[in-house]
């Protein structure tokens, strides 16, 4: 579960605008030009360090990408793949569509992802189902022609080949489009090459084959769904209903089963990785060293509280363990590992109760970071100047920053980048420049490029905030956040954002309180950039606050663990101590404050107003969780275990149905009807709870709406709908 739709804003006004701001509308903040400016993503150095690549929405269509490419050097852009002249504008699969679904990228048009070669002279993009290599001289050239859709496309490590995956068997093509076929019997529940439904939902893991350095071998994950049980899933649209029979597996039942296989490039000399005896495990993470001689496996125990890491044989399969990392809770996956070349692995662990990076070598550990505060990513590894650069909020929490620390510990790490900012940064293979994204509280998305000392080399998407920026007819009216603290009842400082309008004497306002309070993304609370729409509410009159209490992440592992086998309580006393500070604020009207949340945020609406009846005036639940026996084995296990065993009662406290009769505030329920990750039978069971007890509640959904409700005319009606139901129910609350 990682997705909170309502895009926060945070702007600052200018006096090199004009004093009377335009209005801002639902309907203007949905359209293009986005106002946001431009948005680019997935910004990348070439191999050499020459380009830069990233794909930027156009001006006309805010939700189209192409492909452009940026001199590092002089700063000239071309588009490299435009996805108009290109695409066929074919009708997506229902496989992609999931696959986009689970990347985060649903009601994206055009291209969503592309993989550079390793020589640096092309670039592989699928588009519309197909897959094509586009050239620096600008020619695009496609290279396969089918009515499948190729999934999961990747170049080999030295440019040779391209791997993909169709009608779930995996096929492996030289860059003319010469294809050969790997494996011959995937169909039905069987699949080859893919990540399974929790690998790509829960566990930050999109692909299921890796190519080796030297392109020897292709390790490749072998999924038979059979064991997982079936749901119907009727995906209702406004032009009908397909129904699908989904492979869903829910907690505390079957997983698929996932084998690892080691090939030829042409699908010979196939080797069955040994995983261990134990079937009902997760295949969390697979790498190679950098000889390609040993292939590194994490195997994470189904209760998630143990992590290996194998060492793997690519010629017999043959495999032992290096190290495992336990857990008295749960272990958080990560990307972090690195293999040197002089045998040692970079590991990032939360043995200490917060994430910090290690060196093991030979079975002995060397701690390269230590605080209280976390690393999050690292981002390159220069070995020959024994350096390493990760992003991590070792300054404060509510920012993410660049550093730079030695491998030999002899210095404290070094901040590379701006305080003030939330940053994301991506570096070349050799560690020699970052390509920084960054945003803050008065500054939309930037992108520049810097050298490994922090010094800004050049701008590669300003995004000024000037005169010609589509969000300067807004900008004067625009509220900066206010940032503080407040205590838990345990005596945590938990952070809360708060934004106003202008306010007048004596005057009570009254508040949106916007919540998603649940682990792994979502926080509410930091320094960054992300839209209009809470700017919009300001104007019409509202406060804005947010508040990340106790089992949000990156605050140490012990500030996490609150929940564990307790979701639904500490977030929710959390929520109150945040009421209790509002009402205690002279400008804010305590009969009426309004609660929305989406997703786990939907669900900790729910539980809000059943706990805390007359507290909020009202609540919006978009897309709830109701019952967590519904949600999905790996996110739901990890902090709740399993409902068919001891740890049923807690499934039963953490539940939404039970309570629902509880609910004597107005209450506005939104879903998508087609949504396939909080499934639509939670909120089916919770209307048929609240009908069957006769309590009133009001429904909105939206026919063909996955979790996340997209395109312009859904979103601009959802947000009406909402404003409406909080006019009357809260803000003309006598």
């Amino acid at each position: 579960m990682r997705f909170s739709p309502l895009v926060l804003a945070a702007a600052m006004a200018s006096a090199a605008f004009p004093v009377h701001a335009e209005e801002l509308t639902l309907d203007r903040i949905f359209q293009s030009p986005d106002l946001n400016g431009p948005s680019p993503r997935l910004a990348r150095l070439s191999p050499g360090g020459r380009l830069v690549t990233l794909l930027r929405n156009r001006a006309e269509d805010k939700d189209r990408y192409d492909l452009w490419a940026i001199d590092a050097d002089t700063g000239a852009a071309r588009m490299l793949v435009d996805s108009l002249k290109v695409g066929s504008g074919a009708e997506l699969s229902e496989e992609e569509k999931m696959r986009r679904e689970r990347a985060r990228v649903s009601g994206t048009k055009g291209i969503v992802a592309y993989d550079w070669a390793p020589d640096g002279k092309a670039i592989l993009v699928p588009l519309d189902g197909d897959l094509f290599v586009a050239v620096l001289g600008g020619d695009v050239r496609r290279i396969t022609e089918t009515p499948e859709t190729e999934v999961d496309a990747q170049v080999s490590e030295t440019g040779r080949y391209v791997s993909f995956v169709r009608d779930q068997n995996l096929f492996v093509s030289d860059l003319a489009g010469k294809a050969t076929q790997l494996t011959t019997d995937g169909g039905g529940t069987l699949s080859w090459g893919s990540a399974e439904f929790v690998a790509q939902e829960e566990m930050d893991r999109t692909t299921g084959h890796w190519w080796s350095p030297d392109d020897r071998y292709l390790a490749v994950a072998r999924v038979d769904e059979s064991p997982v049980k079936v749901v119907t899933r009727a995906a209702i649209g406004a032009g009908g209903t397909r129904v699908y029979e989904q492979r869903y597996p829910a907690a505390g039942t079957p997983n698929a089963i996932v084998d690892l296989y080691v090939m030829r490039p042409d699908g010979s000399s196939r080797v069955k990785v040994d995983l261990g005896a134990n079937p009902d495990i997760y295949l969390a993470r697979v790498d190679w060293t950098p000889d390609g001689k040993t292939l590194l496996v994490q195997r994470e125990s189904r209760d998630q509280m143990t992590l290996d890491l194998l060492a793997v044989d690519p010629e017999t399969g043959a495999s032992r363990i290096l190290f495992t990392e336990t857990a008295k809770t749960w272990i958080n996956l990560h990307d972090n590992l690195r293999a040197l070349k002089d045998g040692s692995l970079l590991w990032s662990s939360e043995r200490s109760g917060y994430s910090h990076l290690y060196r093991w070598k030979n079975g002995r550990w060397t701690q390269l970071t230590s605080g209280n505060w976390m690393v999050n990513a690292v981002e390159g590894v220069d070995e020959g100047k024994g350096l390493v650069y990760f992003t991590a909020n070792k300054d404060t929490p509510l920012e993410q920053h660049l550093y730079v620390a030695r491998l030999d510990r002899k210095t404290e790490p070094k901040r590379l980048t701006e305080s003030g900012y939330w940053n994301a940064a991506a570096m070349d293979k050799a560690a020699r420049r970052a390509i920084v994204t960054r945003s803050g509280p008065s500054q939309p998305s930037q992108v520049y490029l810097t050298d490994t000392n922090g010094k800004r080399v050049a701008w590669i998407e300003q995004n000024a905030l000037d005169a010609n920026h589509p969000y300067a007819p807004y900008l004067a009216s625009h509220a900066v956040p206010q940032f503080g603290t407040i205590k838990a009842e345990d005596g945590s400082d938990l952070h809360y954002k708060m934004l106003t309008p202008k306010m007048e004497a004596g005057k009570r306002y009254p508040v949106f309180v916007q919540v998603y309070g649940g682990p792994g993304a979502g926080r509410q609370v930091t320094r960054a950039w992300a839209g209009a729409l809470q700017q919009y509410l300001v104007d019409k009159g509202w406060i804005v606050f947010s508040v990340d209490g106790r089992g949000t992440p990156a605050r140490g592992k012990a500030f996490e663990d609150h929940i564990y086998r307790a979701m639904g309580s500490v977030e929710v006393k959390d929520q109150l101590a945040g009421v209790d500070f509002l009402k205690d604020q002279p400008f804010v009207d305590p009969d009426r404050i309004a609660v929305y949340g989406w997703s786990y945020g939907g669900y900790m609406t729910l539980k809000l107003l059943e706990g805390l009846p007359g507290v909020y005036a009202a609540g919006v639940a978009g897309a709830p969780v109701t019952r967590w026996e519904l949600y999905d084995t790996h996110y739901t296990e990890r902090y709740m275990g399993n409902p068919l065993g001891a740890d049923a009662a807690a499934y039963e406290k953490s539940s939404n149905i039970p309570n629902a009769s509880k609910i004597a505030d107005p209450i506005l329920l939104i879903h998508g009807m087609a949504d396939d990750n909080v499934v639509f039978d939670n909120m089916t069971a919770l209307m048929g709870e609240m009908q069957g007890k006769k309590v009133p509640f009001e429904l909105m959904v939206y026919p063909g709406a996955t979790h996340r409700v997209s395109g312009e005319g859904p979103q601009v009606h959802m947000w009406k709908t909402i404003e409406r139901f909080l006019n009357r129910e809260v803000k003309a609350k006598p």
